[in-house]
């Protein structure tokens, strides 16, 4: 999937900022580093793990819940000199939060291993909006909806903002749970 954005980047360059645009006018890419190889099939990311030496592999695999990033998990979580960087929010639940969180054993495709792995995190990079991003894009709308489901998010933050587009907006805005069958009328 990241190689497919890669290339919708490339094909829509009037979206670029002024950093990005003076890049491209100078015959420059963000995209044209040394050494970097775009894993477009399995068979290329299985490869990565054929590498003898350092290597950085770029996934985007969200929560580490699917797709190639768990092959790659295997191969290096239990090694000491190997680092996993999260650079995205890690939902309850899911493998990249258990790692983040600390645990001391995974399990990733059938097998648990020992995390020896050093466990990093750089946040800001969610590509989702946040609170104000959400408030400012719902007051746009020329008609409120006849009800508003918040779905997304930590419990105790989806209350709040289920809250706050009550108190703020005036909306029937309901926060469901797994458990809870909720009337659709």
């Amino acid at each position: 999937m990241a190689t497919k954005v890669t290339d919708v980047f490339s094909h829509w360059p009037d979206y670029f900022d002024a950093d990005m645009r003076a890049l491209i006018a100078g015959n420059r890419s963000p995209f044209d580093l040394p050494g970097l190889v775009m894993a477009r099939s399995t068979e290329d990311s299985k490869a990565i793990n054929r590498i003898n030496g350092s290597v950085v592999i770029i996934a985007g695999a969200g929560m580490c819940t699917g797709g190639r990033i768990k092959h790659h998990l295997v191969r290096n979580i239990t090694r000491p000199e190997s680092t996993v960087l999260f650079v995205g929010y890690q939902a309850e639940g899911t493998l990249g939060r258990q790692i983040v969180d600390g645990a001391h054993v995974v399990r990733v495709l059938g097998e648990s291993l020992p995390v020896k792995a050093r466990v990093e995190r750089i946040s800001g990079f969610s590509g989702h909006a946040d609170r104000d991003e959400l408030l400012r894009w719902a007051r746009c709308l020329k008609a409120k909806p006849r009800r508003a489901f918040v779905v997304h998010g930590e419990p105790a933050t989806a209350d709040a903002f289920g809250a706050t587009l009550r108190s703020q907006l005036g909306w029937d805005a309901v926060v469901p749970s797994p458990e809870q069958s909720v009337d659709l009328a």
